[in-house]
């Protein structure tokens, strides 16, 4: 079997609506881990609490003016999603057969999910320990068939699972907004946030990724839940020591290096530099960078424009070269 890590992979999305084209365009300029590319460029339902929610099981949604919610029965909003993510499957289908080696898929954590979600009465899910379970068992099922219907498509494939978790910062904290938006909700403990998603990723039957490109993000948390590789803007990291003990322990990294926005980009080798910089510092032979870090952005690409993102892609390749030991 071969590792489902590579050299520079993407976060997830990308600018534009057309889905051959963006796994086209990934293919080509991420060739050795290339990630199935979300397009919320396309509107509701291919963003990326709706794009997850097409994933659930026997659990329906809907769109209000305050975002997604949970309903009895689903309904267009739901129907749209499925769609956007039934066409996605088609074009990887398509333009990535033959293909062999890694791919990446994407998908919010159930945190994120549940924070993301109003129940049918008021709050949000987070608040409630019986709406996050259904939620995590319905997403965890749901991923558990995406993974099974991408293998049936690409099966070359060494697939990987990404869960996006950008919200897990603020459930910790107590930093969610209440539905009237005067309020906080209460902090999560964090020995519940660490069981919920341990139970997501031991029953996935692929190697997990936990992405969160926020600051102050439980590196520690997410590795004892059971990920087997970290993703992160290294702009945000603090906690070395977090990430030591992470790689001591056998845990990949995705490292976030270019912005997700318009930016000037320096030269791939000076990216590659500071890397380098960065792992000296945590104090590990530069032999072991290569099989341990992958390269990515630092978040999605979805805010870029479209010669941007193909050129963050290209710069991710490149310095991801010149991580090999001389």
């Amino acid at each position: 079997m071969t590792s489902p890590w590579g050299p520079a992979t993407g976060v997830g999305s990308l600018p534009g609506t057309d889905p051959a084209e963006a796994v086209r365009l990934v293919l080509g300029e991420l060739p050795r881990m290339p990630h199935l590319p979300e397009l919320p460029g396309r509107g509701a339902g291919a963003d990326m609490v709706g794009r997850s929610a097409a994933l659930l099981v026997d659990l329906a949604v809907d769109i209000t003016p305050a975002g997604w919610r949970l309903v009895p029965r689903g309904g267009i909003d739901q129907q749209r999603a499925e769609e956007f993510l039934a066409r996605d499957l088609d074009a990887l289908h398509d333009e990535a057969e033959g293909y062999v080696g890694p791919l990446k898929l994407q998908a919010a954590g159930p945190w994120t999910l549940a924070a993301s979600l109003e129940r049918t009465r008021g709050e949000r899910a987070v608040v409630d320990p019986g709406a996050r379970r259904d939620l995590a068992q319905s997403l965890t099922e749901g991923l558990a068939g995406h993974v099974a219907a991408v293998a049936a498509r690409v099966p070359g494939a060494q697939l990987v699972v990404q869960l996006d978790e950008p919200s897990v910062p603020a459930v910790l904290q107590g930093g969610l907004p209440t539905a009237t938006g005067f309020g906080r909700l209460s902090a999560v403990p964090a020995e519940d946030v660490e069981r919920e998603l341990r139970a997501v990723i031991e029953a996935l039957p692929v190697p997990v990724v936990v992405h969160c490109c926020a600051p102050r993000m439980p590196l520690t948390l997410f590795r004892s839940a059971g990920a087997a590789g970290l993703s992160f803007d290294l702009s945000l990291v603090q906690d070395l020591d977090a990430v030591g003990e992470a790689v001591d322990a056998g845990v990949h990294l995705l490292v976030g290096v270019v912005r997700g926005t318009d930016a000037r980009l320096p030269d791939a080798k000076a990216t590659a530099s500071r890397v380098q910089g960065w792992w000296r510092e945590l104090g590990f032979s530069a032999e072991q960078l290569p099989d341990v870090v992958t390269l990515t952005p630092s978040c999605g690409l979805a805010g870029a424009t479209p010669g941007y993102a193909r050129t963050a892609m290209t710069h991710l390749r490149e310095a991801a070269k010149h991580l090999q030991p001389e």
